[in-house]
């Protein structure tokens, strides 16, 4: 064998060989981090909490990390959404109002892209909670949804009372929100009312938070596309 022909036999084979090693024994490892660590009231620190390693059948000590708190709204239906509905499920929640000309559009706009990336996909469920729930009743939300060709079941947009709300969007999901009226009577325009958060948060099937992103930019929605799917993929392996 010369060596221009040893040289190509290597080139050739070597990487068969490499693939089908890895198809053998290799494995593909995907992690997401997971925000919000549950804090302990009475002495301020992190709370943490014994896992079983199965490996060595001994205890490990692990972060506990704060969970959506469960809720109840109303959909655009006009129907109770309970967040019971949620449990074993991924879920994209969203803040916006329908009388918001300036970012809620944009967000919207991006969301549709993650509906016609999952559609029909019963593991992943989006929902848009209204910051202006005194004037978003149902038929505001629906005239709205329809403006975006939402899939009432995959894409739901909330609202209920504002004492419900607030808290939940600002200690539940972890973004800000505040309504300036309050502070100054005189703010009449609804894009200076409502101040509200452009992110997107990503919850897992146990209802912790796994990831924030900006819904008004596109390649962060496209980050959000993959982590959905990466976190699928971890869901999926045994």
């Amino acid at each position: 064998m010369t060596k221009k022909t040893g040289l190509l036999f290597i080139l050739l084979i070597l990487p068969v060989f490499f693939y089908l090693g890895l198809k053998q024994f290799g494995s593909n490892h995907f992690t997401l981090p997971r925000y919000v660590p549950a804090i302990d009231s009475t002495t301020g620190e992190i709370k943490m909490a014994k896992r079983l390693n199965p490996r060595w059948n001994e205890s490990d000590m692990d972060t506990v990390f704060q969970t959506i708190p469960p809720f109840q709204l109303i959909d655009e239906k006009g129907k109770v959404f309970s967040s019971k509905s949620l449990q074993g499920k991924i879920h994209v929640a969203s803040f916006f109002f329908t009388r918001c000309t300036t970012i809620c559009p944009k967000i919207s706009t991006q969301i549709s892209r993650i509906q016609d990336t999952f559609e029909g996909d019963a593991q992943v469920h989006l929902i848009s909670i209204s910051v202006d729930p005194v004037h978003d009743r149902p038929a505001q939300l629906k005239l709205y949804a329809q403006r975006f060709d939402a899939n009432p079941a995959q894409w739901t947009f909330l609202t209920g009372e504002k004492k419900i709300i607030y808290p939940l969007i600002l200690t539940g999901y972890h973004v800000p929100l505040a309504d300036a009226s309050e502070y100054d009577q005189a703010i009449k325009n609804p894009d200076e009312t409502f101040i509200h958060s452009e992110r997107l948060v990503l919850v897992d099937k146990e209802g912790i938070i796994r990831g924030f992103y900006d819904g008004t930019d596109k390649k962060e929605v496209d980050r959000l596309l993959v982590e959905i799917k990466v976190l699928k993929s971890i869901y999926s392996t045994p």
